[in-house]
């Protein structure tokens, strides 16, 4: 009943989202969500995620000096670094490359480079997160992901090149927000939106568990926990945050 009830309630939403699936087929929803739509909507939900996660940021990137290399610099890498929100937390002094696959985050990123001087930008590349062979093997103190791993093409992938960037005894950081408990009702209407939600938001996953492979991945410690961070009417609310050290 509950499988048939998802299954209908999707067509109703996809009906809905009509004019999106038919730009989708003629191969303008793209071009047109990564340039235009998904900046626009991703800087107005940021705002908001922002200021409800915020103490949580705080909390995380408190501990990001800890992983200063022995030289005395901390370079860091974020993936999917979109407007630069995470700048305001990193530590002083740090090297800071940027990454994202979309590159029409500029303005934005532009106003947070500048407002947040305290931070040394190496570089900005368009690179998946799956795909960084830009960046030297173990050239990294630190990796940062906010609200990315949800859109990756391949989570495992995105991690084996996390791994490969990092020093050994470097840390990555990540908040990012995942599927619901399955018992929940949250987690239902997450399997109802995801495939439109997945359209819509260029590639966003409702029902990732990325804590998963974080523990399967070869990390030597892995510290997260489990937040609650809501997204006014949105199936986004549980977020996992924390560390996983090489």
């Amino acid at each position: 009943m509950t499988e048939a009830s998802i299954l209908f309630l999707r067509a109703c939403l996809a009906l809905l989202a009509t004019p999106v699936y038919l730009l989708s087929f003629l191969g303008i929803w793209e071009p047109f969500c990564k340039k235009v739509f998904f900046p626009f909507c991703l800087d107005k939900l940021s705002f908001i995620h922002e200021r409800k996660a915020k103490k949580h940021k705080q909390e995380l990137f408190r501990n990001l000096p800890d992983f200063t290399s022995p030289s005395g610099e901390l370079k860091l890498l974020e993936i999917g670094t979109g407007f630069g929100t995470n700048f305001q937390f990193y530590p002083s002094g740090c090297k800071v490359t940027c990454s994202d696959i979309n590159p029409n985050f500029q303005q934005g990123l532009v106003k947070n480079m500048n407002e947040n001087q305290h931070i040394h930008y190496e570089s900005f590349l368009v690179a998946a997160g799956e795909d960084l062979h830009q960046v030297p093997s173990g050239s990294m103190d630190a990796v940062v992901s906010t609200l990315v791993l949800c859109s990756v093409h391949n989570m495992e992938g995105t991690i084996k090149e996390v791994l490969r960037v990092l020093r050994p005894g470097g840390a990555f950081f990540f908040l990012e927000h995942v599927a619901d408990d399955p018992s929940s009702w949250r987690y239902f209407w997450q399997q109802v939106c995801y495939p439109t939600w997945k359209l819509v938001f260029c590639g966003c996953c409702l029902t990732r568990e990325p804590w998963k492979n974080m523990e399967e991945a070869k990390f030597s410690e892995v510290k997260l926990k489990h937040v609650s961070i809501p997204l006014p009417w949105t199936p986004i609310q549980p977020h996992i945050v924390g560390y996983a050290i090489k």
